[in-house]
């Protein structure tokens, strides 16, 4: 078959909404731009444990605790599928590693941000996790197939991501005075990052067209971030919380909410690493790999004497 006739192929599966395999021919944008979008995916995984992991042990209860730490576990499963799905584009995990501990990577802006209390906590399951679902769901469907089966099961801890965190939310609105400020202004500090994290306008976004067009992605980041608006101001009223956008208003003839302007500013500057903790994120993630390179290389050896002598017992 000629590269034409390959081609050809690849485009009905798309349109047949066939899914594409690790062994099936694509082009070399699909794959580069698929390996881009689930290391990135992956990377924000790792990553976000870290804002999380550094409360564990100061989360107001046992329950809290626990229930903490079940989060960051399952961020760190998350982060493994999708390397592992990623390695079936042929690229290394050490190769996703090092273009992540390089800057060359980038992870989802949301996480350089701090927190600065508990309430943080509730805000990040509630926006930060329901804005990940938001744009997760749609990839259940993405056209490459280990994505897609990936996926299915990280959306179904997401959503307990998000259930807990919104959990924590209405605790602390129907609590004390502290509590319900406490709640309203990390809703102010991760509302608005929460809407970066779909991306950029569309119009500024270089990728997203042809990724809907290859069902990489199922809707532009401006509809999933329009709906994240319609779905999270209507939770915001059974908080009793304020919105943090003065601009905000229901529009009857779009059927959806007016939103102010978002600072894409601050968005490009995070994103070029100049936000308020890339630099402590990365440095985090390179020490644990440096520090963890004894743990490596004792796993090698095992696995080499084991199977030394696998191959002992089987000559015998």
């Amino acid at each position: 078959m000629t590269v034409h006739s390959f081609q050809e192929h690849f485009d009905s599966k798309i349109d047949r909404e066939v899914s594409i395999e690790p062994r099936d021919w694509m082009p070399d944008d699909y794959r580069k731009t698929l390996i881009r979008q689930i290391s990135q995916h992956a990377h924000s995984e790792i990553i976000g444990m870290l804002p999380e992991g550094n409360w564990i042990t100061r989360a107001p209860s046992l329950r809290r605790k626990a229930v903490l730490l079940a989060k960051v576990q399952d961020e760190a499963g998350h982060g493994l599928y999708l390397y592992s799905a990623a390695e079936t584009l042929g690229i290394t995990r050490d190769q996703m590693y090092d273009q992540l501990h390089s800057g060359k990577a980038k992870y989802s802006s949301i996480f350089n941000y701090p927190t600065l209390s508990w309430a943080d906590m509730g805000a990040i399951g509630w926006l930060v996790d329901g804005a990940a679902i938001m744009n997760q769901v749609p990839l259940c469907r993405t056209s490459y197939g280990p994505y897609a089966r990936a996926m299915v099961r990280v959306c179904k801890e997401e959503s307990f991501h998000q259930r807990q965190g919104f959990e924590i939310m209405l605790s602390l609105s129907r609590g004390t005075e502290a509590q319900r400020k406490m709640a309203q202004e990390a809703f102010d500090r991760w509302w608005w990052p929460s809407l970066m994290m779909f991306g950029p306008p569309d119009a500024e976004s270089p990728n997203t067209e042809q990724s809907v067009r290859w069902r990489i992605k199922r809707f532009t980041n401006d509809e999933l971030r329009q709906k994240f608006v319609d779905v999270t101001t209507e939770q915001a009223k059974v908080l009793g919380l304020e919105m943090p956008d003065k601009d905000i208003k229901w529009n009857e003839e779009r059927g959806h909410y007016d939103f102010g302007k978002i600072d894409w500013n601050e968005f490009w500057n995070v994103v070029k690493g100049n936000g308020p903790c890339n630099k402590q994120r990365i440095d985090a993630r390179r020490n644990a790999w440096e520090n963890g390179q004894w743990v490596r290389d004792a796993a090698l050896a095992h696995a080499a004497k084991r199977k030394a002598r696998t191959g002992e017992t089987k000559a015998a």
